[in-house]
């Protein structure tokens, strides 16, 4: 992790906002910037403003200069914040609750030099005496 950051008590389900997350979880920051300019949700100018912040971050660090060539979203959580609570008038003079739901976002960045990729493991293939035993 280079850089996080957090933003909370946005009034947006975290449920909407999770679905623009998964759109841009491990892409490049500046893929994931054009694809969230290019999305047509309300949580994807939340979610820019987040990833423009973890960028923002990351460049004010004194020790390492890091480009936006090199960083890639290597995390982002979507979590569920306090809801609001109001009433909507219902029939027989009844109230019913309507909840405002709001959420908090964490995004966090890492460079392309530090990340280790693990090597995806490979299936086991059947052989012709591992089907032959099963045959019996």
């Amino acid at each position: 992790m280079v850089t996080r950051a957090l933003q909370k008590y946005l009034k947006i389900s975290s449920k909407k906002l999770a679905i623009v997350a998964r759109m841009v979880r491990g892409k490049k920051v500046n893929e994931a910037l054009f694809i969230l300019v290019n999305m047509n949700k309300k949580g994807a100018g939340m979610l820019k403003c987040a990833v423009e912040s973890a960028l923002n971050n990351a460049k004010k660090i004194p020790e390492k200069k890091f480009g936006e060539e090199n960083l890639y979203i290597s995390k982002v959580t979507v979590n569920m914040g306090p809801a609001l609570k109001r009433f909507r008038s219902m029939s027989m003079g009844r109230a019913g609750l309507v909840l405002k739901r709001t959420s908090h976002v964490l995004v966090e960045l890492d460079a392309t030099e530090t990340a280790a990729k693990s090597p995806q493991p490979e299936k086991a293939k059947a052989t012709k005496n591992f089907a032959k035993s099963r045959k019996k």
